[in-house]
C-alpha cells in the first residue's frame, strides 16, 4: 500500500508532488522517485503506444 512518501504527477497544474495532495482524478502515480513522476506523461505515452501496437498485432 502506498504512503505519503510516494511521488505523484498532478494533471491539473503539471507539478510533481510528494504525497497525495491533489484529487485522485488529477493524480498520476505513485512513482518511486521525483524524477520518475516528472516523466509521468512520457511514461503514459510509451505504455499507450506499446498497448496500441500489441492490439494492432493481435488484429492481424
Amino acid at each position: 500500500m502506498s504512503d505519503d512518501n510516494d511521488w505523484y504527477f498532478c494533471l491539473s497544474d503539471h507539478t510533481v508532488r510528494q504525497g497525495k495532495e491533489s484529487r485522485g482524478l488529477d493524480r498520476m502515480g505513485p512513482y518511486p522517485s521525483e524524477a520518475a513522476a516528472a516523466q509521468a506523461l512520457e511514461i503514459a505515452r510509451a505504455r499507450n503506444k506499446a498497448a496500441d501496437d500489441a492490439d494492432s498485432r493481435w488484429d492481424e
